[in-house]
């Protein structure tokens, strides 16, 4: 009798803490967007957990001159959350024996006439390890050797899986959304995005402006268009490993020899392809945050917990420091990272 009373109360108590973490956790972002600030958070929050959402906020205007109300379908801008959508066509393309990843790209780009056209692999340009900053213009560095953050890689893998493929790179990224049932994620170019918000940056004295310039990155790189629930229907397809043969899925989530950057936002950050590897704490972190002219974006993914994190932000402050222009974004990560370093 006093063995059973003892497991009851055992049980009971696993339940209240584990029921107290969880609204520990809603309690504390609701603090963390409510608090004080001339500079609030705009935009939507998606927390969810094989496959249930646990957490969901929407907040501000995605217009705010004729102040409209945020909805959960609008569309932002992405930033370079796009590139995982970019490696996972090029390594369909390795899937179905269209490219390999370590020839060197002039046999896919025979129209390049530099001379690194014929070191630089898909590899390199996957894992940023190429160097190359203009067409026209030499490396920065011996390739293979060194890591650089950079757009441009990905926009000649969008044109190499062009010329492997047959088809337009918005062609091969609209029919990739459709099977994955991703309604309203687009490549901009394929004009049938209808609830696309206005993107703001903060200029002098705190004012934001209304942003002209954000598509000016590369597509492949950095200006697809989304929403946070077609990233999360994206983020259980893919981290399921559906869209990829195993192995070559295992490539992609494993963290590159030499692709390691010293983030603005993170430090010291490893890469696979597309997406940054995170094991800090002894948790697996998956996922890319991504910028794009007036837009402040995060997608990633707790595969211990199935858990995925996504924040979607349209007023981009404080762009000469990105720490501060993500504030709201990496306070959320904490907290979710404390949770599943709690999780039992």
């Amino acid at each position: 009798m006093i063995k059973r009373l003892i497991f009851i109360l055992l049980f009971l108590t696993t339940i209240s803490v584990s029921y107290g973490q969880q609204l520990n956790f809603a309690n504390r972002i609701d603090s963390l967007l409510s608090a004080k600030t001339t500079k609030p958070f705009n935009g939507i929050i998606l927390i969810s957990q094989k496959g249930k959402t646990k957490y969901s906020k929407i907040i501000g205007y995605s217009d705010t001159d004729k102040k409209k109300v945020l909805k959960f379908n609008d569309q932002f801008v992405i930033g370079s959350i796009s590139k995982q959508f970019t490696a996972v066509l090029v390594l369909r393309e390795l899937d179905n024996g269209h490219l390999d990843l370590s020839t060197p790209i002039h046999k896919y780009l025979p129209e390049l006439t530099q001379s690194w056209a014929d070191t630089v692999t898909i590899h390199h340009l996957l894992t940023h390890m190429h160097g190359i900053t203009q067409i026209g213009k030499p490396t920065t560095f011996k390739v293979g050797t060194q890591y650089s953050y950079s757009q441009i890689g990905y926009d000649l893998l969008a044109k190499i899986i062009e010329k492997t493929s047959g088809k337009s790179f918005a062609e091969l990224s609209k029919n990739l959304f459709e099977e994955c049932g991703m309604k309203n994620t687009y490549h901009p170019d394929i004009k049938e995005y209808n609830n696309l918000v206005k993107g703001y940056t903060e200029i002098e004295n705190g004012k934001i402006e209304f942003e002209k310039e954000t598509f000016q990155n590369y597509v492949a790189a950095g200006s697809f268009i989304s929403t946070a629930e077609d990233l999360n229907i994206w983020n259980e397809i893919f981290y399921s490993g559906k869209l990829l043969e195993k192995e070559t899925m295992k490539m992609l989530e494993t963290k590159q020899p030499g692709a390691v950057r010293n983030h603005p936002i993170f430090g010291i950050t490893e890469y696979g392809y597309g997406i940054t590897i995170d094991t800090k704490d002894n948790i697996l972190q998956l996922g890319q945050t991504g910028f794009a002219p007036g837009f402040i974006s995060m997608s990633y993914y707790f595969p211990k917990t199935k858990t995925n994190v996504i924040v979607l932000e349209n007023i981009a402050y404080d762009t000469d420091d990105l720490k501060k222009a993500f504030y709201y974004h990496t306070e959320i990560l904490k907290f979710i990272r404390t949770k599943i370093k709690n999780y039992r």
